[in-house]
């Protein structure tokens, strides 16, 4: 599992939002690092502990040569697992099972970002519009009138689909220049 993978995994535990489980996971992240750069030892009671160990100075070998080199004294960070996961990883203890937030508080988050695609796409109308009125305004050409009315629809959709995750959002704001397509023949 990457980065990626557990902020998505912490994102279920925080209804669905994955910017918060971003947030609190390099919030956690930060924290260890500066107080075991510090030389603070972090405690986590069940998980483990990280702290900051010296290495001494000693004379090591190069692999490709075999000449003795001497290797400076360093600062290294040091994990020691806690009685909790060893017992979990070994298999001792069960996790108990995953519980996820309410469903009725995630179909009300739900709700908002659908809302928000709907406002987009009423953004997207004006542009379909400009599209229909500059195909009136240019001659007839079939290979012209193509790549004007196709331009401004490939800058509307990525905006409702990046805005809305919802997926029924994004094929209305792609049906919007659809309908006004056809126009009149001068």
């Amino acid at each position: 599992m990457n980065k990626s993978q557990l902020i998505d995994a912490l994102a279920t535990r925080y209804e669905g939002n994955r910017k918060q489980a971003a947030h609190a996971l390099e919030s956690v992240l930060d924290t260890i690092t500066r107080e075991v750069a510090k030389g603070e030892k972090v405690a986590i009671t069940g998980f483990g502990s990280f702290e900051k160990r010296i290495r001494e100075a000693r004379w090591v070998r190069n692999p490709q040569t075999g000449a003795r080199i001497k290797a400076k004294k360093t600062a290294v960070p040091k994990f020691s697992a806690g009685a909790d996961l060893k017992n979990v990883v070994s298999g001792a203890k069960k996790l108990p099972k995953l519980t996820i937030a309410a469903p009725a508080a995630a179909a009300k988050k739900a709700a908002a970002p659908a809302k928000k695609a709907v406002a987009v796409a009423k953004q997207a109308a004006p542009a379909a519009k400009q599209a229909a009125a500059a195909k009136k305004a240019a001659p007839a050409y079939k290979s012209a009138a193509p790549a004007k009315k196709a331009a401004p629809a490939k800058k509307a959709a990525p905006a409702a689909k990046k805005a809305a995750p919802a997926k029924k959002a994004a094929p209305a704001a792609k049906k919007a220049p659809a309908k006004k397509a056809p126009a009149k023949k001068s």
